[in-house]
């Protein structure tokens, strides 16, 4: 995984160009890319392939891709408008550092530039080229996670039912993880079965992770997390500790980490789910 990461870090490094327009966009483009973080979304997609026994390098623009998105909506979601949130990662927020107007159109320049390098991947047919761009713009878009974080910021000063909160977290959280796994689907190409039993097992991971971050906002370790903790009781949002508290967050957890095993499980036996069994225990364990 940390090979996997350096070899991301790098192509990140190198994919924006500065524009003949003179103007400092793709700074604080780059501001955001560069800000850390765990590369969680390109690593599941490259892993995913590799243990489909896909080439790596076919994955390698998606994953950059799915990476600018991203980085795209923690951008906005840091906005005054938004969460208005001072830092993330231990590093000011965009907005801080080059002003409101630019770190919203640093977003939108990352988040059309997801397209331009998933239009341009030389190394992939044009069939799954066009299913790519299709399943990358409805997991970012009003269907996914757009949409999910309309639902949250609605659902703000309000008390909402488990039923919604798992619907919000789907969209906002959960689309762009099951877009990193059913890419690799997509890339190598696998049978029906298969797909159908890693689509199940990225949404079990996708509520996997938000329910942690959930429990981390409240218990976590602010240097670790390189942000206050609190935000979510201070913004009025329902998360899973405030509907079913810490215990109960902790069951829900646990339940979705059993079944992403067990999607693993379903999967036929030429496949080494290892890797993936790993991100699976990274999710349940991590303290960032």
């Amino acid at each position: 995984m940390n090979n996997l990461i350096e070899q991301i870090n790098t192509k990140l490094n190198q994919s924006i160009q500065n524009s003949s327009l003179n103007t400092d966009l793709e700074e604080s483009m780059m501001y955001s890319l560069q800000a850390g973080g765990k590369r969680i979304r390109p690593v599941l997609l490259l892993l995913t392939l590799n243990m489909l026994k896909g080439d790596y390098d076919k994955g390698v623009q998606s994953a950059l891709a799915l990476e600018m998105i991203h980085t795209y909506s923690l951008i906005h979601d840091d906005l005054p408008a938004m969460d208005d949130d001072d830092y993330r990662r231990g590093k000011l927020t965009n907005h801080k550092v080059y002003g409101e107007w630019k770190a919203i159109l640093a977003g939108d320049a990352l988040l059309t530039k997801a397209f331009e390098l998933v239009s341009n991947d030389e190394l992939i047919e044009d069939k799954v080229k066009v299913k790519l761009v299709q399943r990358l713009s409805k997991a970012s878009g009003h269907l996914g996670m757009v949409g999910g974080q309309t639902l949250d910021m609605q659902s703000e000063n309000k008390t909402v039912d488990l039923t919604t909160l798992e619907a919000i977290h789907k969209a906002k959280t959960g689309a762009l993880l099951t877009f990193a796994v059913m890419a690799a689907v997509d890339i190598a190409q696998v049978d029906q079965e298969t797909s159908d039993h890693l689509e199940k097992f990225s949404q079990h991971l996708g509520l996997m992770f938000q329910i942690k971050d959930d429990l981390l906002d409240v218990y976590g370790d602010e240097e670790k997390l390189g942000k206050a903790v609190g935000s979510d009781e201070t913004n009025h949002k329902s998360t899973y500790v405030s509907l079913l508290g810490k215990e109960g967050a902790e069951d829900k957890l646990d339940y979705h980490m059993k079944q992403a095993l067990y999607c693993l499980d379903c999967l036929p036996s030429q496949f080494d789910t290892a890797q993936l069994k790993e991100i699976v225990d990274l999710f349940y364990n991590r303290d960032h």
